[in-house]
């Protein structure tokens, strides 16, 4: 097959996959059952918010992480030194129409004495630093109060009453201790989503963690039927896990009260050759700009694909449908847009010795500002 009829198929896959949600999303906001504002004004599935090219925008970013106190070491690249600012000034442009330009003022009108609540890992994290930033940015003067804690951190504009939270949940079901062992119980998930009764917004995302072995692992024996297990296939758990999930949204959550939202997965850029074919060194270090040639969205049949496949497989399934943010193919251009070396949870030899650049996370202001505006664009369009 050559590359251009490969690249349209996998553009036709991952276009038709959002399509459905937003068909269904458009038929579901038909019922006057739901009180919902439109998906998209106008023809709901006319846009293809997820296909499109980066283009360069003197008017990013959006705000500056100087101003910007809720920014993490960890995706402060700006401060830790990172030394070109092309990264910053890219603005995702849909294949067949504009999105919005983010507004925090009318974004805090609109939410008025509602809550939004971001639950997942590390990139929901992200992406909740993000909003609070791109929000403050508009809204400088405006009263605020932060609080810090496990596993929930809420941000809150006080004039506004609108609060913005993060729950850590990086595989959304929970993690119990069992005589000192830390136990994923893929059937239960009521320690975490107690949280969550109740939230006027919710965007969950999961993906990575399933992933992880040794050191990085986040559970020492998996349960699942009433089964214990050493080890478990992660597609096979993280899809046992997503439907456990899916089961309570599905029981729990009351659609005329909550949009539900799941953001796609996030892809990591270690391997150079997705983009620079016969690459034998490197990662995400040095790189400065977009993929803007088709090789790299190709090869987004990938690992991320995998993952993607068990998220849409779910969700398709369940009644209390979410919008799913499928921002893995616009997100795989932006090799240019991780920390890298220039990340404050690094130490000094590695920034000298850059063997292992954080090439999974994403600068702020950068590439979580464009999901939030996509967030943004099926909140309020």
């Amino acid at each position: 097959m050559h590359l251009s009829s490969t690249l349209c198929f996998v553009l036709l896959h991952f276009y038709v996959a959002s399509s459905v949600v937003l068909l269904r999303h458009h038929h579901n906001n038909n019922n006057p059952n739901h009180n919902r504002s439109p998906i998209l004004q106008g023809n709901q599935t006319s846009c293809a918010l997820f296909i499109g090219t980066w283009v360069y925008d003197e008017t990013y970013p959006l705000y500056q992480s100087s101003s910007c106190p809720t920014v993490d070491a960890q995706f402060n690249c700006q401060m830790y030194g990172r030394p070109d600012t092309e990264y910053l000034k890219y603005r995702w442009k849909p294949s067949n129409c504009e999105l919005p330009r983010f507004n925090g003022v009318e974004f805090l009108l609109k939410m008025k004495g509602k809550t939004v609540m971001f639950v997942g890992d590390s990139l929901g994290r992200d992406q909740w630093e993000s909003l609070i930033c791109m929000i403050s940015g508009d809204v400088p003067k405006a009263q605020t109060q932060m609080s810090r804690s496990y596993p929930m951190s809420t941000f809150k504009f006080l004039d506004y009453g609108v609060s913005i939270s993060y729950y850590k949940a990086p595989y959304l079901v929970d993690i119990d201790t069992v005589q000192g062992k830390r136990v994923l119980k893929l059937d239960d998930i009521r320690g975490n989503a107690n949280a969550w009764i109740g939230v006027d917004v919710l965007c969950f995302n999961t993906g990575h963690w399933w992933t992880h072995k040794g050191p990085m692992q986040g559970w020492d024996s998996v349960e699942a039927g009433g089964t214990m297990y050493e080890d478990m296939d992660p597609l096979v758990a993280m899809e046992k896990g997503l439907r456990t999930w899916a089961r309570w949204i599905d029981a729990n959550i009351d659609r005329s009260r909550t949009r539900l939202f799941f953001q796609g997965i996030s892809p990591t850029h270690y391997d150079p050759n997705e983009w620079k074919a016969g690459a034998s060194t490197g990662s995400c270090y040095g790189e400065t700009s977009p993929v803007t040639t088709t090789p790299m969205t190709v090869t987004y049949q990938r690992a991320d694909s995998d993952q993607s496949n068990v998220i849409q497989t779910v969700i398709r399934e369940m009644d209390n449908l979410p919008f799913l943010l499928d921002i893995t193919l616009l997100s795989t251009m932006r090799k240019d847009a991780h920390p890298s070396i220039y990340s404050g949870d690094l130490n000094s030899q590695q920034k000298i010795n850059p063997n292992k650049p954080d090439c999974s996370h994403w600068c702020l202001p950068g590439l979580p500002d464009t999901w939030n505006q996509l967030f943004y664009t099926a909140l309020f369009y």
